[in-house]
């Protein structure tokens, strides 16, 4: 697939820069809403075990609350009983002294009289005792059930507010989220900045070489014979001075920022020989960008600070059908970027 490499277009094309920049906010924004889904989703978890604690409470509430209102009913039943009995009772009573008023021998002739009407009285007395009793029953729990509502209200009110304290939680979490996001993002381009800028100067200024945005990209010439993944001799000298400064970086780039340096593999869009080894130039673009990351793991950079990916001919810089634009998708590219 190589052509011949007389002609080469050192020009600068910002728009896959523009592009690789788009696709870094898109990611930091789903990254952004992918915190904010999985905090709304403890957080809808968390209220949904309020609302049931609220439902059942609200439920006891209501009960006692019924069960208070029939307690009422009765007590006020029992008090017109009770008003009743001590209206009969007055009743009897004035009865009974009227009749002790009379003569003595009208009461003489007829003791049976009397002792019934003291018996009724008795009666009385036993009914009304009977019903206050009744009635101090329930004031007692009457007295229960309030304490019960009160301690059910004191409940839900310290539900509610442990709630509002769990959503401002949340809230200040995600701020920290996002100002933390934003400082490894601004930390990890300017340690990018000073790595493609000292591949610059240890390559040197080559049209086959050049930065586009935030990647360093390598024509695959530099590497590869047309249609091979096998590393060439001087690819294998590029190489070495890449690992040598992915080493360096290393040292400076502080544990606590996450980071790879991914290797992508490109073709143009011709279709391989029918002899060759891969299926298609996907397969092709991957194996190169293989060969690449096995070949620094071969130098010391460690393999978790690597990674490898192949687009074939579908992520072209240059759509044109010239020779010139085909090397320009032939390419290498070399992105520092979160894992």
């Amino acid at each position: 697939m190589a052509l011949s490499r007389t002609r080469r277009d050192s020009g600068m094309n910002y728009w896959p820069g523009f592009v690789d920049a788009l696709s870094t906010l898109v990611l930091s924004v789903i990254f952004l809403l992918t915190v904010f889904m999985v905090a709304q989703f403890y957080l809808s978890q968390e209220v949904a075990g309020k609302d049931t604690a609220l439902d059942r409470l609200n439920s006891e509430i209501a009960r006692l609350s019924q069960l208070l209102s029939l307690e009422r009913t009765g007590k006020a039943n029992l008090q017109d009983e009770v008003a009743q009995l001590r209206a009969s009772l007055s009743t009897a009573e004035s009865e009974r002294d009227r009749l002790r008023a009379a003569s003595g021998q009208a009461a003489a002739s007829a003791p049976g009289a009397t002792d019934q009407l003291n018996s009724q009285l008795d009666l009385q007395k036993t009914a009304t005792a009977r019903a206050l009793a009744q009635i101090e029953n329930l004031n007692e729990q009457i007295s229960a059930l309030r304490r019960q509502i009160a301690a059910l209200e004191d409940a839900l009110g310290a539900s509610e507010k442990k709630e509002s304290t769990a959503q401002l939680r949340i809230a200040d979490l995600g701020q920290r989220l996002n100002v933390a996001l934003a400082r490894r993002v601004q930390e990890l381009s300017r340690y990018r900045s000073d790595f493609f800028g000292k591949l610059r100067d240890v390559l040197g200024n080559r049209p086959d070489i050049r930065i586009v945005g935030d990647r360093f990209v390598f024509q695959s010439e530099v590497f590869f014979d047309s249609g091979a993944a096998t590393l060439r001799p001087d690819g294998r000298a590029t190489l070495d001075t890449l690992a040598a400064a992915i080493l360096d970086l290393e040292k400076k780039i502080p544990p606590g920022i996450p980071w790879v340096l991914r290797v992508d593999g490109h073709t143009d869009v011709r279709p391989l020989s029918p002899t060759s080894p891969f299926k298609s130039n996907w397969e092709l673009s991957t194996a190169r960008a293989i060969s690449v990351v096995q070949y620094l793991i071969g130098k010391g950079v460690p393999p978790d600070r690597l990674a490898a990916a192949g687009f074939g001919q579908y992520q072209p810089i240059d759509t044109g059908t010239s020779p010139e634009a085909l090397a320009h998708n032939r390419r290498i590219e070399l992105k520092l970027t979160e894992p």
